[in-house]
């Protein structure tokens, strides 16, 4: 193969290699919807890898002249969110989304057509239409990193909503909620009030918003406070845990399940905050009924959904924006933290 270091590749070198025609490097380049679809798998396959083996980047420019915009926005979830029990956590989403679409003049497309495969929703598939639309928004807490990878190879625009780390080494556009930040200042505000015996309550692993929450808590609590897990843990079991280790402060992840331990500690009589203060660490991703003010913070989902917009038209238009934005968490006081008893 050629040097990539010494020497520019074209579209005919990556023909050669590939021992397809440059007309077909060009329609699998550009990922035409009404051309493609001729091209069998299999030789759209060995394009893409002599591409991913080289390192191949196509000119931007001649890309750009050549490109077409349908002012057509795309939108995929890999969580179902129309109808569904996550409808109230993403709605603000869409909203942002929908605002800043309309003022840009863009259509949305919602990418419904999706299989689910093995209990997991995904972009790629026999029937996608992604190229309908100019580029896409992507949604979810947890994105396939084998799908982030293969959007970049093929240079299709994209931005996901919410952190996300490096596909195979290439940095993923996104614009996701600072986590780490909202969660470190609010164990700091806790210790301000004297709680020392403080804890994590979640998951913390798996998706980068559980992990980004738990770094925030060790960066400011250390790494001997202790994590207590919920998964597939009652709500009642999860409270023992917190009182057995004289647990003064609950930093729970997801404010369903700070719901539901509040309402534990109700039925126990233990007082909250008196006893036990509980802290919630962004929003709830399933929809459970409760007026309670917690102390913590909220996700700034509209503005999320509004910047991710932004960043993919400035993507779209050729500029050289900064591809990766984390917007603050918004603060809350609420009434489920107060100092410790003796403090």
């Amino acid at each position: 193969m050629p040097d990539k270091a010494t020497t520019r590749l074209t579209q005919r070198d990556i023909a050669r290699l590939a021992k397809v025609s440059q007309t077909t490097v060009s329609l699998v380049l550009n990922n035409r919807s009404d051309a493609t679809a001729r091209i069998p798998a299999e030789t759209r396959d060995r394009v893409l890898k002599v591409i991913r083996e080289t390192g191949y980047q196509a000119d931007p420019l001649a890309r750009r002249m050549t490109q077409q915009r349908n002012q057509i926005l795309g939108v995929f979830t890999y969580e179902s969110v129309f109808p569904s029990a996550s409808a109230d956590f993403y709605h603000p989403f869409l909203a942002g989304i929908e605002d800043r679409a309309e003022r840009l003049g863009w259509d949305l497309l919602l990418f419904t057509s999706a299989p689910v495969t093995e209990g997991r929703r995904r972009i790629f598939h026999e029937n996608n239409r992604l190229r309908i639309a100019d580029g896409c928004l992507l949604l979810g807490r947890q994105i396939p990193t084998e799908e982030l990878a293969r959007l970049i190879t093929e240079e299709y625009p994209f931005v996901s909503v919410g952190r996300r780390d490096d596909a195979g080494g290439a940095p993923v556009p996104y614009v996701g909620a600072d986590y780490t930040s909202a969660t470190h200042t609010v164990v700091q505000r806790a210790q301000e009030l004297g709680h020392r015996r403080i804890a994590f309550v979640g998951l913390g692993v798996g998706a980068e918003s559980s992990a980004d929450r738990l770094r925030g808590f060790r960066t400011a609590a250390g790494p001997r406070a202790p994590h207590v897990p919920t998964t597939d843990r009652a709500p009642g079991d999860v409270l023992d845990e917190l009182l057995d280790r004289r647990i003064t402060t609950a930093f729970v992840e997801e404010r369903a399940d700070a719901i539901a331990l509040y309402a534990a500690a109700a039925e126990r009589g233990v007082d909250v905050p008196g006893e036990l203060s509980v802290i919630a660490l962004g929003d709830s991703t399933r929809p459970v009924a409760s007026d309670l003010d917690f102390s913590g913070f909220h996700v700034p989902r509209r503005a999320m959904g509004l910047r991710a917009v932004e960043l993919l038209e400035a993507i779209l238009s050729g500029a050289n924006p900064e591809q990766q934005v984390l917007l603050p968490c918004e603060l809350t006081d609420g009434i489920t933290l107060t100092p410790p008893k003796g403090a």
